[in-house]
Order: C-alpha cells, then sequence, then structure tokens
C-alpha cells in the first residue's frame, strides 16, 4: 500500500484550491472476457474531468491507481505519462483558471472487491463485474480528485461484451453505437459512484408517491443477481421493504429522493454488507438465502436496505467533508434502519436486535485501546478504513437513540428536515448538525456533543437500593463509573424498571425516567415501591452505557431470566450478562449455565441466535482450559436437547440444528451429522437443504471424520459460488499439519485467491479444537504481516491481520511475543499497528476472562 495513501491535509490543500465542474467517464468493458493476457487483465478508462483553480499558475494532483497511463493532457498540452504519474498520482502545474484534465489509461479489473472487481461464476462461466469503492478505490477505474467534499456531476458511459447489461448511478441504456450511456448525476462524491455490468438477472417495479401539493413522485425500481442466484431471488420481498422505507423517510423527511431511479445489486464477493451508491445500491449477494432461514435473517436485510436508503439523505444528499465525521452519515443510517424498521416494516421488534446485536458490537469496540470518540480523528485514508467500526456505526446510532431521548423526537426530525435542505448535495463538519439541533430544540448541544461525541469509552450504570422493614425501598440511586483510561462521566436519560414475579412471569409494575449525572444519582420517584426481584437501569435501552446489577437482581436472573415477559428487557439482561462474562465479573461457566437453563425459551429469534454465539466464545476464549472440554461437552448435549424439543419445522428447529452441529463434540455427536447428511438419520420437521448439509459437514471435517474426499463429493453436489466457499472453508478446517500449511501458504505466500476465498480459508484455518497445530504458526504470523501489509491491498491486509493473529494460543507467551513485535515496530504502519493492538487487547481479556472461570472451579 505505499504511496496509495491520502492525508487529511493534502485533502484540505487540495479542496481550498479546486472545485470540480464535472466528470465524463468512458470505460471499455469488452476486456473481461475472453483468454487470460499474460499480465494483469485491465480496461480502458478515459476520463475528462473539468475542474477550476482558485490560484492560476498553482500546482496539484489527481489521483488514478493503475498499471499504465497511456496519455495525459491538461488544457490541450500533453503531459508524459513517464513523467508526471507515478503509479498512484498524476502531477499536476501550471493550473489555468478553468481547466479540462484527459486521462487515458489501462486499468486494473480486481480479484479483492477494491474498485472493478471481476467474478467468474463455476457454475456456468458467466463474468459478473461490479464497482467498490468506499473509501478511497474510484480511483482504480478511472482517474480523479478522490476526497469526499470535491463533489461533482458524472457522467459514465461504457462499452461491453454482447448480451450484458450495464448499470451505473444515472439512468441510462444502450444506444444504436451500442454504448451504454447514463444520465449525469447530482453532485456527488466520488466514493459513491458505481458501474454494474454483465449478464445479471434483473427485476423491475415502480414506488409511486403523491405529495399534498398535488405533485407526483415516481422513481424506477429494479433489483439484481447472479442468473445462477434467480431461482431463489425473492425480489417481491426486497421490493416491499424499499416502498415501506421509501414512505417512511418521505413521511419524516420532507425532501424527496433525489437521485431519480432506486436499482439494487446483489453482487458476488463482497467485501461489506451494503454500499450507498445512489441510484445503485449493492449488496453482498449472501442476503439471497440458499435454503431455509429463520426471521432474523430476513431481518437483517431488511436493516440493510434501510440502513442504506437513509443513506440517500445521510451522506450522499449531504456528506461529510472528511472521513473525521464519518459518523455524520453512518451512525445516522444505523439508528434510521432501525427506527424505520421498527415503524414500518413487520420487524417491530427491531429495537431488540439493536440492543442485542449492534449494541455489542460497540461495546467491544469502545473497549479497545482503540477506541475512539464518535467524531474521530482520522490522519489519513488509511485511518479511514479502519473506522468503518462499532464506534462509528453502532455507538454513534445508541447515542442518536439517546439525543431523541434528551431533545424529543419530534424536534430530532425537525432537525434533521432543515439539515437536509440548508446543506443538499453539499459537505458538513459537526458544527453543521449542532446549529440546526440547537436551534429547533432550545438545548445546549455543546455540552452534549462533549460528552457524547467528542469523548471516548462506556460507562458502567449500577443500581443500589435500601430498604425499610416494609420491603418498600427507601432510596434507589445510579451509581454511574467509568474507566481509568476514559473517565468521562456522562449524562444519561434512562428508565429505570422494577420488576417482580407475577404468577410465574417477570413483569415490570414501576418505571421511572431520569437524568444521570454524575457519580451517583437518586430515582426519587421509585422511593416508596415495593421491593423488587429485579432492578433493571437502562430500561427500555434509552442510553448507551453497560447495565450492571445489584445482588439480588443478579440471583433473580440466575433462576428466572427466562420469565421476563418483555423481549427488549430480556435482552437487556442477556447483553448485560455477557459483558459481566467479557469484563471477567462473572465466570464463563456461570454464563453457560444461563444459556442452557433460559435460552430454550428465548422467542426472539435473533437473540437465540446471539446467545449461541456468545455461548461459543465463552468456552471456546473465556473458560478454563481445563474446563473447556466439559463446556463443549454441556453445550452439545444441551444443543441436541433443545433440538429435539424445538417445534418441528420451526425456526428455532433450526437455529437449534446448526448450533448443534457447531458444538458437536462426540463420536455420536457426528454420528448423528453423518446420519443427516446420509438421510439415514431423521428429526421430525427439520429439512436438511444445501446449505445445512454444509453447516452439518463442516464439523465432521474440522473433526476428521471426513476426508477431502467427503468434501470435494459435497461440491459436486454444489457446484456453485456458494458452494466454492463452503468447500475451501471445509479443506482448511480438516486437522492435518499439511493442510494448515497449504492453507497458510495460500492466505499469506500467494495472492492467487480472490478475497471471498482468502475469507473462507482464514475461517477455516483457525479452529478452538486444533491449538496444537496451528501453535508453530505463531512466530510465523509476526514475521509476516508487517510484509503482507505492504505488499496486498489493505481490505486483503486486514483479512490477514486480523484472521491470522494467534488468539487461540492464549497463554501469556502469544502475549509476551505480541508485546516484543509491538515493541520493534513502532514505525510500522499506523493502522496496522493499530489490528494488532486491538488483537492483544482480546487476548489479554480472554487471559483475564479465564483466570475469573478458574477460580470458580469447586465452588
Amino acid at each position: 500500500m505505499p504511496g496509495e495513501n491520502l492525508s487529511r491535509d493534502e485533502a484540505r490543500e487540495r479542496a481550498e484550491l479546486l472545485s470540480v465542474e464535472g466528470y465524463h467517464v468512458s470505460l471499455d468493458l469488452r476486456s473481461a472476457v475472453g483468454d487470460a493476457p499474460d499480465g494483469p487483465r485491465t480496461f480502458r478508462s478515459l476520463t475528462t474531468i473539468r475542474f477550476r483553480s482558485r490560484r492560476p499558475g498553482a500546482a496539484t494532483f489527481a489521483d488514478l491507481i493503475a498499471p499504465s497511463v497511456t496519455s495525459v493532457s491538461l488544457n490541450g498540452r500533453a503531459l508524459d505519462p513517464a513523467k508526471v504519474f507515478d503509479g498512484n498520482r498524476i502531477a499536476l502545474d501550471d493550473l489555468a483558471e478553468e481547466n479540462v484534465l484527459v486521462v487515458d489509461a489501462q486499468c486494473a479489473y480486481s480479484r479483492t472487491g477494491e474498485g472493478m472487481h471481476r467474478f467468474v461464476d463455476p457454475e456456468d462461466g458467466e463474468v459478473y463485474l461490479y464497482t467498490q469503492y468506499e473509501p478511497a478505490d474510484s480511483r482504480r477505474v478511472f482517474a480523479n480528485f478522490e476526497q469526499p467534499d470535491l463533489k461533482a456531476p458524472f457522467v459514465f458511459e461504457a462499452q461491453a461484451p454482447e448480451g450484458w447489461t450495464v448499470w451505473s448511478n444515472g439512468a441510462g441504456g444502450q444506444e444504436a453505437d451500442r454504448v451504454w450511456r447514463f444520465a449525469a448525476t447530482e453532485p456527488i462524491s466520488t466514493y459513491i459512484t458505481c458501474v454494474v455490468a454483465g449478464p445479471y438477472h434483473y427485476v423491475t417495479d415502480t414506488y409511486t408517491r403523491a405529495f399534498d401539493d398535488g405533485r407526483t413522485l415516481e422513481i424506477p425500481l429494479g433489483a439484481m443477481c447472479r442468473k445462477g442466484l434467480a431461482k431463489h431471488f425473492d425480489a417481491d420481498d426486497v421490493f416491499l421493504v424499499t416502498k415501506q422505507g421509501l414512505d417512511f423517510f418521505h413521511d419524516h423527511f420532507d425532501f424527496p429522493y433525489p437521485f431519480g431511479k432506486y436499482d439494487q445489486a446483489f453482487v458476488p464477493e463482497y467485501n461489506l454488507g451494503a454500499m450507498e451508491n445512489p441510484g445503485l445500491v449493492t449488496f453482498r449477494e449472501e442476503y439471497i438465502y440458499r435454503g431455509k432461514v429463520t426471521q432474523a435473517a430476513y431481518e437483517r436485510r431488511a436493516n440493510v436496505i434501510l440502513h442504506e436508503m437513509a443513506h440517500m439523505w445521510f451522506g450522499d444528499l449531504v456528506t461529510m467533508v472528511w472521513w473525521d465525521d464519518l459518523w455524520l452519515k453512518e451512525s445516522f443510517a444505523d439508528f434510521m434502519g432501525s427506527f424505520s424498521q421498527a415503524e414500518a416494516t413487520r420487524f417491530t421488534n427491531s429495537w431488540v436486535t439493536f440492543a442485542n446485536n449492534r449494541k455489542a458490537w460497540a461495546y467491544r469496540a469502545d473497549q479497545l485501546p482503540s477506541t475512539h470518540p464518535i467524531t474521530a480523528d482520522i490522519r489519513d485514508l488509511e485511518d479511514a478504513k479502519l473506522n468503518f467500526d462499532g464506534i462509528t456505526y453502532a455507538k454513534g446510532a445508541s447515542v442518536l437513540k439517546q439525543l431523541v431521548a434528551y431533545v424529543g423526537r419530534d424536534d430530532f426530525l425537525e432537525g434533521a428536515r432543515r439539515y437536509f435542505k440548508r446543506h443538499a448535495y453539499g459537505n458538513t463538519r459537526l458544527g453543521d448538525l449542532l446549529s440546526v439541533l440547537e436551534e429547533v430544540s432550545g438545548r445546549d448541544m455543546t455540552t452534549w456533543s462533549r460528552s457524547w461525541l467528542q469523548t471516548a469509552g462506556v460507562n458502567s450504570l449500577t443500581p443500589v437500593a435500601t430498604y425499610d422493614a416494609g420491603d418498600r425501598v427507601t432510596e434507589l440511586a445510579v451509581i454511574q463509573e467509568a474507566a481509568d483510561s476514559h473517565p468521562e462521566l456522562r449524562p444519561h436519560r434512562v428508565a429505570v424498571g422494577l420488576y417482580r414475579n407475577e404468577s410465574g412471569a417477570l413483569v415490570r409494575y414501576a418505571r421511572a425516567e431520569v437524568d444521570v449525572e454524575g457519580p451517583r444519582t437518586v430515582v426519587a420517584e421509585l422511593a416508596g415501591c415495593e421491593r423488587p426481584d429485579l432492578i433493571l437501569v437502562n430500561d427500555d435501552d434509552l442510553t448507551y452505557c453497560k447495565i450492571r446489577f445489584d445482588e439480588g437482581s443478579l440471583a433473580t436472573l440466575r433462576a428466572h431470566l427466562g420469565d421476563i415477559s418483555d423481549p427488549l428487557a430480556r435482552a437487556l439482561c442477556w447483553s448485560a450478562l455477557w459483558n459481566l462474562t467479557r469484563d471477567a465479573l462473572m465466570p464463563a461457566r456461570d454464563f453457560v449455565a444461563l444459556v442452557l437453563a433460559h435460552a430454550g425459551r428465548e422467542s426472539d429469534i435473533g437473540v437465540l441466535q446471539m446467545l449461541h454465539a456468545w455461548a461459543r466464545s465463552a468456552v471456546t476464549h473465556y473458560a478454563a482450559p481445563a474446563w473447556r472440554a466439559e463446556g463443549g461437552a454441556l453445550l452439545a448435549a444441551g444443543a441436541l436437547r433443545e433440538l429435539r424439543l424445538a417445534e418441528p419445522g420451526s425456526q428455532h428447529q433450526l437455529t437449534w440444528a446448526r448450533f448443534f452441529a457447531a458444538t458437536a463434540t462426540s463420536g455420536s455427536d457426528f454420528q448423528l451429522l453423518q446420519g443427516l447428511l446420509a438421510g439415514s438419520a431423521k428429526i421430525d420437521g427439520l429439512e436438511v437443504d444445501q446449505e445445512l448439509r454444509w453447516t452439518l459437514l463442516e464439523p465432521l471435517a474440522t473433526h476428521g471424520v471426513v476426508d477431502g474426499g467427503a468434501v470435494d463429493a459435497e461440491l459436486a453436489r454444489d457446484d456453485t459460488a456458494s458452494g466454492k466457499r463452503h468447500q475451501v472453508r471445509c479443506l482448511a478446517a480438516r486437522p492435518s499439519a499439511a493442510v494448515k500449511a497449504q492453507a497458510w501458504a495460500q492466505v499469506v505466500e500467494s495472492d492467487t485467491l480472490s478475497n471471498a476465498l482468502v475469507e473462507a480459508t482464514i475461517s477455516g484455518f483457525a479452529q478452538p479444537s486444533q491449538r496444537e497445530l496451528t501453535a508453530p504458526y505463531v512466530p510465523k504470523y509476526f514475521e509476516a504481516i508487517e510484509r503482507v501489509w505492504a505488499e496486498r491491498s489493505i481490505q486483503i491486509g486486514m483479512d490477514v491481520v486480523k484472521g491470522l493473529f494467534p488468539g487461540l494460543q492464549d497463554d501469556e507467551a502469544t502475549l509476551s511475543a505480541t508485546d516484543a513485535w509491538l515493541a520493534a515496530h513502532e514505525g510500522a504502519a499506523p493502522a496496522l499497528r493499530r489490528l494488532v493492538l486491538e488483537a492483544r487487547d482480546d487476548l489479554a481479556r480472554t487471559l483475564r476472562g479465564q483466570a475469573c472461570d478458574a477460580a470458580a472451579a469447586g465452588r
């Protein structure tokens, strides 16, 4: 990645100098098909940029990452590519007031999901293309000024192979000369431009909106996927959620959707969940389900659709100046995704999912040494790439939920409406948003912002209650604490709920909202209430904090957690208990016992899936090594018990089946998995479709019950792109030193695998049951990572550094080896050091958790 970085200071200087009037980009994609060339497969990219300079005679640069440049001209003056192009930038000097830059280049197709990604479908040999740029990979496809605050209209055109269709942000089509041409966009940033091309299966619909003033808005809708997935594509549900979202945002934003059409492309080997390209949103194709899935999967897809739609306003219409204020779009989109989902779709419990799933991501990120304020200090593009994290997304969204409680829903939405109208097609900073919120609410946003947006860390809130002789509350106080590393105490608008057992159910009988300020806040309204069985601070999940319990409440949860009738309250308790486990305040074996005792009664399928993931993590990472095998066997036995008890054909049955496969450890477990695959064993109502077959096969490969031949035979049944990813993961998971050596070489020593197959190989490589097999790779990891970071793209570099860190070698020796690398590489790329520091912190947390669990042995 040397030379590809761009600093904030460079971007600021260029923005002060230039304004961009427009781009015309012509791509020749006919080279995507046909025999492979000797060198990299490339396509012609011809770009014309019209821009102005505020200082004639000044110098600047354009961005381009390409194998070669054929020609460059500035204002009709030919520039020698050998002199002005260094592989990443094109030097431009002696600017005029009005300038025209023309760059003719050969750009490379990508195998890493960055730039113009090229995918060959193993099922039918068809080739599919799509672009993915954020934060700064459009320069891999066309010459530009790659920073979010140099917005401009874009006109795209493309030549493509016979039988293909091409899409871009604007509406368009193929003309008589067989060139695909697209209408000019509104002014947008480079990173949200997009081209999708290939023989995609394409479905259409229309959204119509009538406004009170008599106007009618009609938005052409489209949805596409590979031909091989067409039979699985439920486009009707995608369109349903899309229309519901458009209704919701038009109801609340008072700014009509500004980008014409609304296409949604589900594309292969995608690194992200989705990307908010205006008029052409891209999604990972895994959101098209090849087999039976639970409602949680459909809820997750709907949330992503709505998240990206919110970006049409937060991010595309109004964009941050620089990546420091990435939260201005991501936090809002994350919040609006759940907000709109709860109020406009069938997924009315989306705030339960948010509390249980999204916030867990935030809590983890906010306790890492790399935690940062929501408004982060982003020095360059490498920093930006790593800040698409749990702070920017989920903590930011949680804080916005707190903001809604602070200023009120109506004022919050009115602030959004003014923000859009005031800054449409422009760029903003934090102050621009705070000013409109202060304007509409009358609240002092400066103090709130300083506490919530400009400081890092998560507070803990603990209830402390005293009672009189009649078992009534004399005083209930909330104690606020912060970590020594981030000692900020914040203002929290919280609800405190009191719960008691009524006819076998834990129900809330009293609730009070209070502004928590400082280290101790008395909840006066609850004085005099009957003694509760459970005190839940942050009931209804209004703020962002770690919930703690008093001893009486914790005892209630151990015995009666499954009796809590409200699904959000139950999810908050589970999340709090998991945080106690991660913080080494609850032994892992106790958390496992809670899951075994109460998860079978969990009605919310998304919460149940999180409990399964947490329980596996508790055994894998936080259980004392001496208890690990016993804990794993308990989980497998519990999973099988619940699988047999689940309603036949239900989503709970499917979820427990997957969990059983993931936890299987004994010969009888494996025998059942083999029987389900062969059809000789049956569980009433459980449909073993192709996706479930791979789920059942992976543990058999991991534990050496089946060999590579069985994995290859399964691929023959499912010779698709999805099947290939499953096969690669299963092969890498086999318990063999030779297998591990081959997987390591394919990922670390070679760059021939695509991003999706790198991910699959890494996923298979490290298995909890194979610690001894992967132990020799601890020194190899530290020897390789700086070279990998320097030679590979940032996405692949991140995958390797995070995915191959030897976290399963959970001992002091690995911690010392990590510290030694950090001490010896103080000059390494800051983004690389950040990833290693985060992995070190996870390992140190693992060791603290294991010590806590070991201390609980023999109680």
